[in-house]
């Protein structure tokens, strides 16, 4: 113990939390649990209250209770009710879940409060499940901010309850379908378990009827089991109490009314009831334990109202025994419930895919929300690119990033943001319109926060307070500082752990320019006019005419700086060509049109001489508002087209091009509100299509739901493949499920499925994968064809809460525009996640550009990298994030499954002490994913699955050369926390 607390000392760690000399007294955890009846049906009643971070109103106004005309709800009087009311009866318990909300309360408590809520987390009385700051959604979540907000949850919990405050149970009840990587990452988490609320009708009236409504899910295909094994269990009412026993303010059933004497005595008819309810539920659950979630959305603001007719409830359920009855109802916790399921020794199914696309009904399919909102869904994938970049200059640059000569900066507020973004109602889109503006509006303040951090880091590094600019609508040709300047620096942060090369386009007014590295070596740029979709779009945000497009080149974790001079103003650029090329190619890549419309209609591999047709539209489907088959309309939530044909938005665009040494592209404009630009790039291996829609028109009455589909002769088969939150790749098949005979009622929405960096379809010779900037929608409807769902403008509620329609104003209340981009590949199979692996990082993690007017001081230092060599190309930085003095988070990444590359699905050893380029790792300790507890204490409960396989656990660090060295196998994350000094 005396060992364990002096490396907590040097690591910088919370002793109360890891290593405490003197072991605190207290229950808490599986220890806590009440008793049980072996003999009888114990019903676990599990007293809970589910608090959206943000849907209907505000996190604010969730909080504190504000506008209540929308909907009645108060978290901080949850809390101070539910506290109270667990003070009067040591039998009583509770669970609490979103830290983003407890951390406020916490925060307001007094000392003596705060005793009194130690003591009941202490004795298992109150428990914390889950422990994220928010209850992430898993379909439009990457992975690498899903790991964020959990350990900014986790570690609060840790600092302010120790061993007593960690969950041991992962607890999704209300987000919208089940993605495997999620379980995934909760298994190497530490959490023994998994339950949540929502599965697919069908599926579930099979898992009822088969009694599989717990299992085992085997969440990589990578990972040696039970590395990623997770028990997982559906809950009987979603999140809600049994019909007929909802006893909070908000219900409407009969309290319990015990005294017969009074008119309306119930108690026999009560318990009549509840005892066939869980003799039903008890039929569909393998044990002789079911479980009842016994509160649902913002309940428990009046606890006694909740517990007073429990204590009642339990109280003449249980007398029954005397009577015969062996049903035993009792307080009760998803821990303590799944403990006694552990303990049962049972051999369990085994599930291997995942939980998407999840439908409540047969013409009900939620996979609208993987698209809806899709500007925010942008703004959320940049800002969790600023904070990596953010966390990894906090440590480079040391005390005076936070205190510098730009004023105080610091990466929380970004931190706290991105983790409420993480919400299953914030980056899903299902919240209303002004929660949306808040979430943006909480991540623009996190951008303000970083920003000064990042001046000061990089102030630091190169020597020179010239002050630093940000243009943070560049996508759109808008930036004052290149506009208007004659000269000007550029620095290039590049956050991945490679060399990255970025093509850049700058907006300026001059038509030539110089344009030089950090070397002083003279760059290949040209000016080109800027288009006239992006000036539509701009409207009167920028003036500049031209774009200087230059390709960059940024050292790992490091930057690089480029000076641009202004040569000539005059005269003008040559218009571009009005007709699209016959092809267009540079020494990787060739793209060929149709010479009558001017769209694609090729794609070749010059380096492996394939070859493929490959047309490309856009199209939109007719949103229903409801029919005589059914009134279900689309939705945030839900997609329902009222026809399985897309309408096509024009066949024939106006088509311009341009050609230089630089870059080579077609603007084609398919109507006033789509355009698109197909670009291919000197040094690129991929095809990018910049697509514009909006504002999506809707006077016609109709809502629409646009897509852009690529249609190919790659035969496909009906098979197409998706990425899991943007790590393991899941297989898809149209019309079918891997576990269960579909019966498939909507032909389109029912085979949509989320993506959030890539999706491909493949045959024999080649693969056409295709690469995202943001969470989308895909699907493919016909073989060789892929169809990715870009925005949504609906005009009806599809009624699952929000009560108003999916109709975003935009920033000019005409209609939200959005703009994105698409990577297009073309790569034999067997080689192709070699390339779009560290694609897709590439476009998750974009290099961050600044600026500084006019020339730079002679002594600044031009280029710089945090590493002392790039790591290997298997290898991912996931985290580098600064967490006490003299510590620093870290997380390496295998970023390849086990059979996905020949070349690179290979055990890789990576030196920590060869890692920084200015930072010595004197200490070192390995901790599980969350970062809340020491690996080698991390022991998890083991399950037997129905494959019989070999369920021995495996340590993260087996096969490490020295304690220094550590080895990474396939898709595996470790997380070290380090003692550092500078050099």
């Amino acid at each position: 113990m005396a060992v364990r607390a002096v490396l907590c000392v040097l690591l910088g760690l919370h002793c109360s939390v890891f290593c405490s000399p003197v072991p605190r007294v207290s229950v808490c955890g599986y220890e806590s649990c009440p008793a049980t009846k072996p003999k009888m049906l114990n019903v676990h009643l599990v007293p809970h209250t589910h608090d959206d971070v943000g849907w209907l109103k505000t996190v604010d106004q969730y909080y504190y209770g504000g506008r209540n005309d929308i909907q009645h709800a108060g978290v901080q009087y949850i809390l101070d009710s539910v506290v109270a009311a667990l003070q009067k009866d040591p039998a009583r318990r509770f669970i609490y879940v979103e830290t983003a909300f407890f951390y406020r309360w916490w925060k307001q408590q007094n000392p003596s409060t705060r005793r009194v809520v130690t003591q009941l987390v202490e004795q298992g009385r109150l428990e914390f499940i889950n422990g994220g700051w928010c209850m992430s959604d898993e379909a439009t979540t990457h992975y690498s901010a899903v790991i964020d907000q959990m350990t900014l949850g986790l570690r609060f919990l840790n600092d302010t309850f120790g061993e007593c405050g960690r969950p041991r149970v992962a607890w999704h009840i209300d987000p919208f379908g089940h993605a495997r990587e999620h379980a995934s990452l909760f298994a190497q988490m530490g959490f023994d378990g998994f339950f949540f609320g929502r599965l697919d009708y069908q599926d579930k009236a099979r898992r009822m009827k088969a009694r599989e409504m717990e299992m085992v899910w085997r969440a990589s295909q990578s990972l040696k089991p039970p590395a990623a094994d997770l028990f997982t269990g559906v809950l009987p009412n979603g999140y809600n109490p049994p019909p007929g026993f909802c006893w909070d303010q908000s219900c409407s059933d009969a309290p319990v009314q015990d005294d017969p004497d009074l008119d309306d005595y119930n108690v026999d008819m009560l318990v009549a009831t509840f005892l066939n309810i869980a003799s039903a539920q008890a039929q569909v659950y393998k044990t002789n334990h079911i479980v009842m979630t016994m509160g649902s959305d913002f309940q428990y603001e009046n606890a006694n109202l909740w517990y007073k007719n429990m204590d009642k409830l339990i109280r003449y359920v249980n007398a029954q025994q005397a009577n015969g009855s062996v049903v035993n109802v009792l307080y009760s916790t998803p821990s303590c419930y799944l403990q006694e399921l552990h303990l049962a020794n049972l051999t369990w199914p085994l599930k291997t895919d995942d939980f998407f696309p999840y439908a409540d009904d047969a013409h009900d399919f939620w996979t609208g929300y993987f698209t809806s909102r899709p500007a925010l869904k942008r703004y959320e994938r940049l800002s969790n690119s600023l904070l990596q970049t953010c966390n990894q200059l906090e440590v480079l640059g040391g005390a005076k990033s936070r205190s510098g000569p730009f004023g105080e900066g610091h990466s929380d507020t970004m931190k706290r943001a991105m983790a409420v973004a993480q919400h299953h109602d914030a980056v899903s889109g299902t919240e209303r319109q002004h929660v949306a503006y808040d979430y943006a509006k909480r991540l623009a303040t996190g951008w303000a926060h970083c920003q000064v951090l990042v001046r000061n880091s990089l102030a630091v590094l190169s020597g020179s307070d010239v002050p630093r600019v940000f243009c943070e609508n560049l996508n759109i040709s808008v930036c004052p500082l290149t506009e208007g300047s004659k000269k000007f620096s550029m620095n290039v942060y590049n956050p991945l752990a490679r060399v990255v090369t970025w093509s850049v386009r700058l907006p300026v007014n001059g038509t030539s320019y110089s344009v030089t590295d950090s070397n002083g070596k003279e760059m290949d740029s040209q000016v080109i006019p800027v288009s006239k979709a992006t000036q539509d779009l701009r409207r009167d945000r920028g003036y500049a005419k031209y774009e200087l497009v230059f390709e960059v080149q940024a050292p790992p974790m490091g930057y690089t700086t480029y000076s641009v001079t202004l040569l000539k103003a005059h005269p003008a650029r040559a218009p571009t060509t009005p007709k699209a090329p016959a092809s267009m190619q540079n020494k990787y890549l060739k793209v060929t049109f149709d010479p009558a419309t001017g769209l694609l209609s090729g794609l070749t591999n010059l380096e492996t001489q394939q070859s493929i047709q490959l047309t490309q539209n856009f199209y939109w489907y007719n949103a229903s508002g409801g029919d005589a088959e059914s009134r279900q309309a689309s939705g945030a939530y839900i997609f329902r087209p009222n026809s399985s044909t897309p309408i096509s938005i024009n066949q024939n665009p106006n088509i311009s091009t341009l050609q230089n040494s630089v870059v080579q592209e077609v603007r084609q404009q398919f109507s006033p509100w789509v355009s698109q630009v197909v670009r291919l790039y000197n040094g690129s291996r991929e095809l990018e299509l910049e697509w514009t829609v909006g504002p999506v028109p809707v006077a016609d009455g109709l809502g629409k739901e646009v897509i852009t589909r690529l249609d190919s002769n790659i035969s496909s088969a009906g098979y197409f493949y998706t990425d899991s939150n943007g790590r393991e790749v899941m297989e898809r098949r149209k019309d079918y499920r891997p576990t269960w005979d579909l019966k498939q009622t909507e032909p389109i929405a029912g085979n949509y499925y989320p993506i959030n960096s890539r999706a491909f379809i493949k045959d024999g010779r080649n693969q056409m994968t295709v690469v995202t900037d943001r969470s989308q929608g895909v699907s493919s409807i016909y073989n060789g064809s892929l169809e990715i769902m870009l925005h949504r403008r609906l005009l009806h509620d599809d009624v699952r809460g929000v009560e108003e329609p999916l109709s975003e104003p935009g920033e000019f209340a005409d209609g939200l525009v959005v703009r994105g981009r698409l990577l297009v590949m073309l790569t034999p199979p067997e080689t192709a996640a070699d390339m779009h692996r560290p694609l897709a990082q590439g476009m998750v993690l974009q290099p961050m550009l600044s600026f500084q007017e006019g020339a730079l001081p002679r002594n600044a230092k031009l280029e710089f990298s945090g590493l002392q060599a790039a790591l290997p190309p298997a290898v991912h930085l996931l985290t580098v994030s600064q967490w006490s003095n003299d510590s620093v988070l870290l997380r390496l990444e295998h970023q390849y499954e086990s059979s996905e590359s020949k070349t690179y699905s290979l055990p890789v050893t990576v030196n920590l002490q060869k890692l920084f380029s200015t930072l010595e790792i004197v200490g070192v300790s390995e901790m599980s994913l969350g970062a809340n507890q020491w690996k080698e204490d991390m022991k998890r409960l083991q399950w037997k699955p129905s494959t019989g396989d070999d369920m021995k656990p495996v340590g993260g660090g087996l096969g490490d050369p020295t304690p220094w060295e550590i080895t990474l196998q396939p898709m595996e994350i470790r997380t070290f926390l380090l003692r550092v000094q500078r050099r």
